[in-house]
């Protein structure tokens, strides 16, 4: 799919920093500012032909903070690929825009890379080259993409395509990201705020209910009896959860088949695996819509859209859809055989195929599950919070029910 340049592979990405710098103007005004180079002589020399006599000129450098606070995230991705879209569409050159955007960008890291990608098209490299040396930010998608518009001549025209694609990925993911991290924060805050009461609080209780000499009721020994067993053997618990994360990250990181079955198991949570099958719908029509719209063949595009999925599931039933349409079966035919995809999307597909826009039929496609991926997410937020505090409830009121309860009963007997 990406354009084969032999040995342009081979070319070394120049490395550029940036620089801080006083001098004097033509006019004899003094001046400053920052400037990315490969290092002081290259800076010091594109200064001198702008007519800046430089004074002092040093590299800048970065505190720690600075450096995590500049990571480059997805949505800076996106952002940049809808001012690249803009400026292609406004008539300006490549390398210029890349020149421009690799000087305004308010991130150094960021400014860093584009200053990298426009040495690199400056010297000769295609744009989709000069991404694919950077693939932790630029994926297979994102530079197929742009070499089908560098082969078709239509570059402007595929990025407006990748900005609207990155753009609505990127908000898909922030919703579901949004109903999921609130309650898994609440959820936390409630299991600390319960551990510290079993350790701190209900120690208290017991001992004024020694005093009692009574039998206490069998909730409250069973409070009791918990919170003795955190006293003395809470560092047992704490290793054990910290063990158990970390054998299951490493276990997701290094295996294959744990992360297909943690991707399966997902789908079947409650409500929330309703969304996210919503959601892997929305990502693959829209992936497979864009790619096949920028002139990717279709059994190339499979391809991608089984990697934009975003779960094994859904990349594990594109591919065998992309096995039947290279037998020379019809699209919405091989979806059906695998008995993943909703019927309404097949159909859709159908209607697609035989009117020659399939493209079309599968943004509708997309859009249609982008909204229902919405509603659920608003839907979750309203129903999640009075749950939320039914749970808070349940735990924090029982702990004060059990350690109540004995006091209750001593009232009883002393009437």
């Amino acid at each position: 799919m990406a354009v084969n340049t032999g040995t342009r592979d081979k070319i070394e990405a120049k490395k550029f920093y940036p620089f801080v710098w006083e001098g004097v103007n033509r006019k004899g005004q003094k001046v400053s500012g920052e400037m990315q180079g490969e290092n002081i002589n290259l800076v010091k020399n594109e200064l001198r032909k702008q007519g800046v006599n430089v004074s002092k000129i040093r590299r800048k450098s970065q505190s720690i903070f600075s450096k995590y606070s500049g990571a480059i995230k997805a949505m800076d991705i996106a952002m940049v690929s809808r001012q690249i879209a803009t400026m292609l569409a406004a008539g300006v050159p490549l390398v210029q825009t890349l020149r421009l955007l690799s000087s305004s960008h308010e991130k150094t890291t960021m400014r860093e890379l584009l200053a990298n990608i426009c040495a690199e098209v400056e010297s000769g490299t295609p744009l989709s080259q000069a991404l694919k040396k950077h693939p932790r930010y630029f994926d297979d998608l994102y530079v197929d993409l742009v070499a089908a518009g560098e082969q078709s001549g239509a570059l402007e025209q595929i990025y407006d395509r990748i900005a609207v694609y990155k753009e609505k990925a990127e908000a898909l993911k922030s919703k579901i990201k949004k109903a999921l991290m609130y309650p898994a924060a609440v959820m936390a805050v409630a299991v600390i705020v319960t551990t510290i009461l079993l350790l701190f609080v209900v120690p208290q209780f017991e001992d004024i209910f020694k005093s009692f000499g009574a039998e206490l009721p069998a909730f409250t020994q069973m409070v009791i009896g918990l919170s003795r067993f955190l006293q003395h053997s809470w560092y047992f618990f704490f290793l054990g959860i910290v063990g158990f994360v970390f054998l299951f990250v490493r276990a997701h990181r290094n295996s294959q088949k744990v992360r297909d079955e943690v991707d399966k198991a997902i789908l079947k949570l409650p409500i929330v695996g309703m969304i996210l099958h919503k959601a892997c719908l929305a990502r693959f029509a829209s992936t497979l819509a864009t790619t096949f719209a920028a002139g990717i063949p279709l059994v190339e595009a499979l391809i991608s859209a089984a990697g934009a999925s975003g779960n094994a599931l859904y990349r594990d039933a594109v591919m065998a859809v992309r096995n039947e349409v290279m037998a020379g079966m019809q699209m919405h035919i091989a979806m059906r055989t695998v008995e993943v995809f909703p019927d309404m999307v097949t159909q859709m597909v159908m209607i697609g195929e035989e009117s020659g826009s399939i493209d079309d039929m599968l943004s509708k496609i997309a859009g249609i599950y982008s909204q229902q991926v919405d509603d659920a997410v608003d839907g979750l937020s309203s129903l999640i919070e009075p749950l939320i505090m039914v749970i808070l409830g349940v735990l924090v009121g029982g702990l004060v029910v059990a350690m109540y309860l004995p006091i209750f009963k001593l009232g009883s007997v002393v009437r």
